[in-house]
């Protein structure tokens, strides 16, 4: 099996710790760290550490041998949270609000920009779904509220010009 960077990094810590210990004089030390740095294999890697107390540990095991120092373990992958399947309520909302918004004349305009925004800060909190559904419900919010303040704009001038 191919040998990784992380492998030949266990192999290169073992090879410190059998020098700090005074099992290997410098110009062997030495030989063997270039030695571990040009491997490919890790049979290439075990056989620059048989004769220390330990070689390289498999990727594969996390849990430490009896008698390995926790030092040449490789360290444990984080536990990573599992995508949420569920799409943010909030965001839900939004989009009714905005569909709805022609129905209700623009009513639900404004509720629709609110729950966008807040499903959107909800959303980046906590990775849940929606994020399309709140900014869809928020697109059309504004354009309901742009409508409405369209209408007044035009029925103020109306207005003004005595028409």
């Amino acid at each position: 099996m191919r040998a990784s960077h992380a492998d030949r990094e266990r192999a290169v810590d073992v090879l410190k710790a059998g020098f700090a210990e005074g099992r290997l004089q410098q110009p062997e030390y030495e030989q063997r760290m270039g030695r571990a740095y040009q491997a490919q294999t890790h049979a290439e890697l075990q056989m620059l550490v048989a004769d220390l107390p330990q070689g390289p540990v498999p990727q594969a095991q996390f849990a430490p041998r009896p008698g390995v120092p926790a030092t040449f373990m490789p360290m444990p992958m984080p536990m990573q949270m599992p995508m949420p399947v569920h799409t943010n309520s909030s965001a839900t909302g939004a989009l009714i609000c905005g569909i709805l918004m022609p129905m209700t004349w623009g009513a639900t305009s404004i509720p629709a920009v609110i729950l966008g925004h807040k499903a959107r800060a909800e959303i980046r909190r906590t990775g849940e779904r929606g994020d399309g559904q709140a900014i869809a419900g928020i697109v059309l919010g504004w354009l309901g509220i742009g409508g409405w303040a369209l209408f007044l704009l035009v029925f103020v001038l109306l207005a003004a010009t005595g028409g």
